[in-house]
């Protein structure tokens, strides 16, 4: 399924010091996991005993009645293909671990001791057990059999999935055993933990598996002790949490009093090659590690995640005015750099009423306003032609007049017909040379412009925009700063909202959101526009979503078609996602030479086209292996 496991925490009921009650809670939730397609099932902290037994552990009954349950349940397992990471309390060397043990088909592939003992206020654990931090390359004895032992062991299935197991403890330390992991190719970690229940400690608890994670770059599965645990000193709430890099996928609801598990879909290709594109991550030091490898894991049927259809839109969960001053300063700090550097004192911006025109003055005005400057020093030159349409011209007047900027209107009919005749071409003939003509024509205009006014040409073209080529080189390619270059087509539509909260402007908004996205290049039928970009090429929010997957972690397009159906639901056929995909990769081959010289710009989010920052590929690079890929 495209890299994705579907991987769950458990929180069982606890009986504490009775191993054979707990261990029927253990194989009903094994069995619940089996139902559910689960990879790998985790369970809190010293799951047969019970997290509390506190000095039974140094009972001999105990321990053996432990050994007992767990035989039960490798007996109850030999059919499931569920990996099942238990916690037991092993004696080796006359020395008691408190460690996890993982389970395959009714036998044990491994035992991972606890490196970090707490010791100090409610926690005394070093009065029964001894860290095993230092355990390396050994194997112990369990029911009989010789099983891998020590803090080095990894478990693989060959594909994608890497995993490597901590234990409570062991996540608060300064330096947390799966950093290791991590650094060794383990893409998914888990945690057995009993951590109790104390005021906000919840939300702390959270935020460290979260930023782990994300540390990592990797999935964090965690589970702790429930409510069936002593309550002599402490109540345990069996806090259960999955996150992936650096977001929280889902998590339980604490005291619950029955035995429970939750499940999530993690993307372990993606945090694969998520690593290849991070050089931090590359550098991590390796240490020696043993591999233990699993086979035969269950597979998913249909992945249950939701899977976002604008990726590069925050979430409806984030602040939306924090995000959009957010990205607004960005943009608008880079141009007063830029603009102090050059001892430059105005800007030049061609404005046509579209969408990326009215972010990039926008945002021009917002870094006016930020440094006191006069905002008729922003000049904002209509430029219409034969495709104008009184609405966009309309609106764009509307929206200069209302931020108080100079606005100059200089029509590019005559210039565009003058330039026809000079080079041939009939001004009846609507091809790719009609269209160029005008928009060379309106760079022109800008740069001498310009030159004359001592200012500098702010270039509007958008992230999606950039990554189809859809400009015309040296063109609107073309410009003294380009302050849209990091941003795709469906933010800026966010954004350009987010000025709304300005009553000046917000109807003018309201009509430029809703206006058909065109270049206005061939001519208007009847004051309508004739030429919609997306019947051309394809719906922007399906190419910026192509664009998100294919640049962030290098996806196969097949992988990128299957998600987008995911995404998009009923609004796209398989039929329609294959068109636009098969012309996004095709565009975004055949126009790098147009990014390979493109001007500087601000890097906004996670990704840039520019040569100088995320961004570097061949002109002449080909582009079948892609295609034959999704073909096949």
């Amino acid at each position: 399924m495209y890299g994705y496991y579907r991987v769950a925490a458990a929180v069982n009921t606890t009986t504490v010091a009775n191993p054979a009650k707990n261990a029927e809670e253990i194989l009903a939730l094994v069995k619940e996991s089996e139902t559910k397609e689960v990879s790998v099932v985790v369970f809190p902290e010293l799951t047969l005993t019970g997290y509390t037994a506190s000095d039974l552990f140094l009972n001999q009954t105990l321990l053996t009645a432990q050994n007992d349950a767990l035989e039960n349940i490798l007996n109850h397992t030999e059919k499931i293909n569920t990996i099942i990471v238990l916690g037991i309390a092993l004696l080796e060397a006359d020395r008691l671990y408190n460690c996890a043990v993982i389970l395959q088909r009714g036998k044990i592939l491994g035992v991972v001791p606890k490196s970090y003992l707490p010791n100090k206020k409610e926690f005394y654990e070093k009065r029964q057990f001894v860290t095993g931090r230092d355990i390396v390359r050994t194997t112990t004895e369990l029911l009989g059999k010789e099983v891998p032992f020590g803090v080095d062991l990894l478990f693989s299935d060959g594909a994608d999935m890497t995993f490597g197991v901590e234990i409570c403890e062991d996540l608060w330390a300064v330096t947390p055993p799966s950093n290791h992991m991590a650094s060794n190719g383990a893409n998914l970690l888990l945690n057995l933990s009993a951590s109790n229940e104390l005021i906000g400690k919840h939300e702390y608890r959270e935020e460290l598996v979260r930023t782990q994670s994300a540390r990592c770059m990797a999935a964090y599965v965690y589970t702790s002790s429930g409510v069936g645990e002593s309550t002599t000193d402490t109540v345990y709430g069996g806090h259960a949490i999955i996150s992936e890099y650096g977001t929280t996928l889902v998590q339980n609801q604490r005291f619950r009093m029955d035995s429970h598990l939750i499940t999530a879909d993690v993307d372990l290709e993606k945090l694969r090659w998520l690593r290849i594109n991070e050089s931090s991550y590359s550098d991590g030091r390796r240490k020696k590690t043993r591999t233990v490898k699993i086979e035969n894991l269950p597979k998913i049927s249909e992945i249950q995640r939701e899977i976002t259809p604008a990726p590069f839109v925050p979430s409806v969960y984030t602040d939306k005015q924090q995000r959009c001053d957010e990205i607004v300063h960005i943009q608008a700090y880079g141009l007063i750099k830029r603009m102090q550097h050059t001892n430059i004192q105005k800007a030049v911006i061609g404005i046509s009423g579209g969408l990326d025109s009215t972010l990039a003055l926008l945002s021009t005005w917002r870094a006016f306003e930020i440094m006191g400057w006069d905002s008729r020093n922003i000049i904002a030159v209509t430029m219409p032609g034969f495709g104008t349409t009184s609405r966009t011209k309309k609106n764009a007047v509307t929206l200069c007049k209302a931020l108080g900027t100079t606005l100059k209107e200089v029509d590019i009919t005559d210039i565009s017909l003058k330039e026809f005749e000079a080079i041939g071409h009939d001004k009846d003939e609507h091809s790719v040379t009609y269209e160029n003509v005008q928009a060379r024509a309106r760079t022109s205009i800008l740069m001498n412009m310009a030159n004359k006014e001592g200012g500098l040409v702010i270039g509007t073209g958008d992230l999606s925009e950039i990554a189809l080529g859809w400009s015309t080189y040296n063109g609107d390619h073309m410009s003294m700063y380009a302050l849209n270059s990091g941003i795709p087509k469906t933010l800026i539509k966010y954004v350009i909202e987010y000025f709304k909260s300005n009553e000046k402007i917000a109807s003018v908004i309201d009509d430029i959101l809703a206006t058909p996205i065109s270049p206005e290049l061939l001519p208007h039928n009847h004051d309508k526009i004739t030429q919609e970009t997306e019947e051309i090429v394809g719906p922007y929010e399906l190419h910026d979503f192509f664009l998100y997957h294919f640049i962030k972690y290098g996806a196969k397009p097949r992988k990128i078609q299957y998600l987008a159906l995911l995404a998009f639901g009923d609004k796209y056929d398989k039929v329609t996602v294959t068109k636009w995909l098969k012309l996004f990769l095709k565009r975004f081959f055949t126009q790098q030479f147009k990014r390979s010289c493109m001007p500087d710009g601000p890097k906004v989010g996670t990704i840039s086209l520019s040569p100088r920052a995320d961004w570097k590929m061949p002109s002449d690079a080909e582009m079948n292996v892609w295609l034959k890929e999704l073909e096949a």
